[in-house]
């Protein structure tokens, strides 16, 4: 039977959360005073933390059936990634680099910015005289840090995006799963 597409499934989920986060406020309020109570007040407790179970078990399921129907579009994807500054911190990361304190870097980054809205470009479509009138700092290989690649790359460390973190992170999730499934 094929999947049924639901384009709201992510909407829907999101709009749980209010109930969810308000079963935790309401547990948290119930728990604050344990120490110094008989605890009859523990009877409120089930009704919040097992509806909160059920939805999220039921938002667990939703997604689940809505992942396998995903249809992604690479190069959309790539050019929504490339538009809005995405690399604005790469910019400031690669000032402080060379020796600029972060301050000054991130009103480098505001003003290069700045231009770059009023020019339609993004900071990588700019040209290196243009990024210069914002800092003496910057020089030719500001380019590699400005593209995609180049800040998913700087990201090498635990957790973060760089491929060689990923496929480590993969492979411990895999581990995880063999563990679980044994």
């Amino acid at each position: 039977m094929p999947q049924k597409k639901n384009p709201d499934v992510p909407e829907l989920v999101r709009g749980k959360t209010g109930r969810v986060h308000g079963h935790l406020m309401s547990l948290l309020t119930l728990m604050k005073s344990q120490p110094l109570a008989y605890n009859k007040d523990n009877q409120e407790d089930k009704e919040p933390l097992f509806d909160a179970v059920d939805t999220v078990k039921d938002c667990l399921r939703a997604f689940a059936d809505m992942v396998p129907a995903i249809e992604s579009r690479p190069d959309n994807m790539r050019e929504a990634a490339r538009r809005g500054f995405a690399t604005a911190t790469d910019l400031a990361d690669y000032l402080v680099r060379r020796g600029v304190p972060f301050r000054d870097a991130h009103e480098v980054v505001g003003k290069a910015v700045a231009f770059g809205i009023d020019q339609g470009r993004d900071l990588a479509e700019l040209r290196l005289d243009e990024l210069q009138q914002f800092s003496g700092d910057i020089d030719e290989d500001v380019f590699e840090v400005l593209t995609l690649e180049g800040s998913v790359a700087a990201r090498d460390h635990f957790g973060g995006t760089a491929p060689d973190q990923v496929r480590a992170a993969v492979s411990r999730g895999r581990r995880r799963l063999q563990e679980r499934q044994s």
